[in-house]
């Protein structure tokens, strides 16, 4: 059994996609549910998709896909793709070290590469800030949630043995 918090068993409840377009991907509203279900330490992480990490890196990536559809269209192949590209990265970096964790070394790179992605993704929230592309609140949102995932994955990369299985 996999477990992140000293040999208690945790997971979040959903086993697929838990519903950030049916959400209208509010970041407060996925962060309060996650948050929720992590409490509920009875069910088992059996994917990548049970991480909480994973979830609010998606609704995040998913909240960044929407508001940068407002950004000017000569920002498309440079603002626009580099923070898509970069928010997507943090999703797809943490499901490849969750497959990798039979291997500590494996899995801790993938992990930072993903931790990097995120801080990557808020140098280019910064960016789109600055340039009067994201409202303070928007900013504000997706700066605290990649702040919390940030934390997540860097506890994850300090402490990977209960992560890691058996060979």
């Amino acid at each position: 059994m996999y477990t992140s918090n000293g040999g208690q068993s945790l997971s979040l409840k959903s086993k697929t996609s838990w519903g950030a377009r049916e959400h209208g991907c509010k970041i407060g509203f996925i962060v309060q549910r996650i948050c929720m279900e992590i409490d509920n330490s009875m069910s088992r992480i059996q994917s990548h998709l049970d991480l909480d990490e994973y979830k609010l890196a998606f609704a995040s990536a998913m909240r960044i896909f929407e508001v940068s559809k407002q950004f000017p269209k000569d920002e498309t192949y440079s603002l626009t793709d580099q923070i898509r590209r970069s928010s997507r990265s943090v999703c797809a970096n943490t499901a490849e070290g969750w497959r990798k964790r039979r291997y500590e070394a494996a899995f801790i790179n993938k992990l930072t590469d993903a931790e990097a992605e995120a801080a990557e993704t808020q140098t280019w929230l910064e960016f789109a800030y600055e340039c009067e592309y994201l409202t303070v609140e928007v900013m504000k949102e997706l700066r605290e949630t990649y702040d919390h995932v940030i934390g997540k994955l860097v506890k994850m990369i300090i402490n990977p043995t209960p992560w890691i299985l058996p060979r």
